[in-house]
């Protein structure tokens, strides 16, 4: 089993509000540079997807299960077809979006019990909480050529460190997709 966390950034290392949906003023700066970069499985999920496990925050699950269920390409159905475990402390109901179910127990004893790798996708509380506690194996970024300045970073200042080794680096439409594993495991 292993943690995969996957994320789009900027080269500040920012984060948050890729798509806009939560108002900042730097939000939405995953779409200026085209569809080609996001359209598809450009974090090279493949049989992570198909054979694991997806594991998303409330707030992500909500804007996902609106996006994602209405889609009709090969990606999409991959998306929806996959397992997905919801960190939430305030929904019951995750019937919204196909084959997703609640997270049972606390976070890091859930994903610690998980034979099954376990996609991490967005939601920077979980993923800071797998980092905390030295939970996360691989990183795979879209790191897109903006500077925002101010919002979350996937890394934040005073996080331990971590030494990590740069599997794979490729240009994605305007942005690069980089794979980082970590060292030692």
């Amino acid at each position: 089993m292993s943690v995969i966390v996957i994320a789009f950034t900027t080269l500040d290392g920012i984060a948050s509000d890729p798509d806009g949906r939560g108002g900042t003023p730097g939000g939405g700066w995953m779409f200026r540079h085209g569809p080609e970069a996001v359209a598809g499985d450009k974090f090279r999920l493949g049989a992570a997807l198909d054979e694991g496990v997806m594991l998303l925050g409330r707030t992500t699950w909500e804007q996902f299960s609106q996006l994602w269920p209405g889609r009709d390409d090969p990606f999409a159905a991959r998306m929806n077809a996959a397992s997905k475990l919801v960190a939430t402390r305030t929904r019951t109901d995750v019937s919204a979006w196909a084959n997703s179910q609640v997270l049972d127990g606390a976070l890091v004893d859930a994903v610690k019990r998980e034979r099954r790798d376990v996609v991490v996708t967005g939601s920077l509380s979980v993923v800071r909480t797998l980092m905390a506690e030295d939970l996360v194996d691989e990183y795979r970024l879209i790191t897109f050529p903006t500077v925002v300045g101010t919002g979350d970073r996937l890394f934040p200042a005073g996080g331990s460190p971590v030494d990590l080794e740069c599997v794979s680096a490729e240009r994605t439409g305007q942005a690069v997709f980089t794979c980082y594993r970590r060292t030692g495991r």
